[in-house]
């Protein structure tokens, strides 16, 4: 712990120029400007984030974690075919990567019921985190994970890419101007959701896959392929569907715009599909009450202009006009006026140097990164709410300041979970 701070001193005196604006791209890093980074989890977006850290010159990746060997091998195989200078250690248990003094930073792309644990672990070890979303699986442990950053001094940045891009930013700057004036209503939207899967039957885990360390602080459950690697947020032991997957990456164009705040009710309504194994939302509507403001999800697109070619949105309505944007495009409407810009708006966010950049920066000058902790916690809470509320099919009347619901123990207990020994 003590070597982790020193490093983390170490590292914000080397990058005090960034204060100023992102790094320039060397062709040769000093030693002495090094960002040590290791990864767990190495499926789709740890190999993502392998590749994109891999990129950044002064990042030395020194450590692959996996409970699947296989890909495990394969993760470092494509790191070295990338960067032939690699030599990174691998590990089954991220456990052995967090004893490791000279990492400074780990991601996480864990299946979800993962994501705090290995956070807060690595956050009490002296490391920086990048986490993949959703950034926890339940409201508690993301309460948990806030508290031990601000007490450990640690840099989080949540796994948002999109929330690096030009389009949110130009989103946020013409809803903030009131050019559209007050917003009152926030339609969001994702198309699909969970399918049953059948009814598979339950088989000895393969010898490369440590199915009890995957498992880890989700109940224990014998083994099925369904349950594991590409389908897991099927189910609610281990995460929230397609709405957990994707709430964050179209809400968090809200929460950038708007900063809502107040959260009073959540009533969700829905249904889990009647053809497999399968227990997360087959669809699932919601409706979201914040000062001010009402936000509206649907599993398909709201009936406005324009929603029906996207398969995520949001559509944001003003007292003098809408905006309905993805994660590439938007449209204004103002009167019969259709518009991709206001030119009149003035740019006024500074943009990204892109997402995983920004989280270097950060962990150089000891700053907040743009998805840092306590925006993804206020931005991911309504998720976890809209979940209990939809398996207790009934509305939650919400204390947003002391973050509990109001006479209801059983949402109070959904909202958290007793981790599975000894992962704790």
């Amino acid at each position: 712990m003590k070597s982790g701070i020193g490093r983390r001193h170490f590292l914000r005196q080397t990058g005090a120029a960034l204060a100023a604006g992102p790094l320039i791209a060397r062709a040769q890093t000093p030693p002495s400007e090094r960002v040590r980074v290791a990864h767990i989890g190495t499926g789709n977006m740890g190999g993502a984030h392998i590749q994109a850290f891999a990129a950044l010159p002064e990042v030395e990746t020194v450590a692959l974690c996996d409970v699947d060997s296989v890909r495990l091998a394969e993760s470092a195989k494509r790191l070295v075919q990338r960067k032939p200078t690699a030599k990174p250690e691998t590990y089954t248990d991220y456990r052995r990567i967090l004893e490791r003094k000279d990492i400074d930073v780990v991601t996480c792309a864990t299946p979800d019921h993962w994501h705090a644990l290995v956070a807060i672990h690595a956050f009490e070890a002296g490391k920086d985190v990048y986490g993949e979303k959703p950034l926890s699986y339940s409201l508690r442990e993301g309460q948990r994970m806030e508290q031990t950053l601000r007490r450990t001094g640690a840099v989080f940045q949540l796994g948002t890419q999109i929330h690096a891009e030009d389009n949110y930013h130009r989103v946020a700057e013409i809803i903030r101007s009131g050019a559209l004036g007050r917003i009152g209503t926030v339609r969001l939207w994702k198309n699909g959701g969970t399918r049953g899967l059948g009814f598979p039957p339950n088989q000895k885990p393969p010898d490369t896959l440590d199915w009890n360390l995957w498992l880890g602080p989700a109940p224990y459950a014998d083994y099925t392929p369904v349950r594991c690697h590409g389908s897991f947020r099927s189910f609610f032991d281990y995460s929230g569907g397609v709405f957990a997957d994707f709430w964050c990456h179209i809400a968090d164009v809200l929460f950038m715009s708007l900063q809502p705040e107040g959260l009073s009710t959540v009533d969700a309504r829905g249904e889990v599909p009647g053809d497999g194994i399968a227990d997360t939302p087959k669809w699932i509507d919601a409706d979201f009450a914040f000062k001010g403001l009402n936000v509206h999800w649907t599993t398909r697109p709201p009936p406005v202009p324009g929603a029906e070619k996207m398969s995520i949105g949001a559509h944001f309505e003003g007292e003098k006009g809408t905006l309905t944007c993805d994660y590439k495009s938007r449209k204004i409407r103002i009167g019969k006026e259709v518009l991709d810009d206001l030119p009149d708006v003035p740019v006024t966010l500074p943009r990204s140097p892109g997402h995983h950049r920004n989280f270097l920066d950060a962990v150089k000058s000891r700053g907040l990164p743009e998805s840092n902790l306590p925006y993804a916690r206020k931005m991911t809470l309504p998720m976890h709410l809209a979940l209990t509320s939809f398996r207790l099919k009934r509305k939650i009347v919400w204390d947003s300041v002391k973050e509990e619901a109001i006479g209801d123990p059983a949402a109070n207990y959904l909202l958290g979970r007793t981790n599975r020994a000894p992962f704790v």
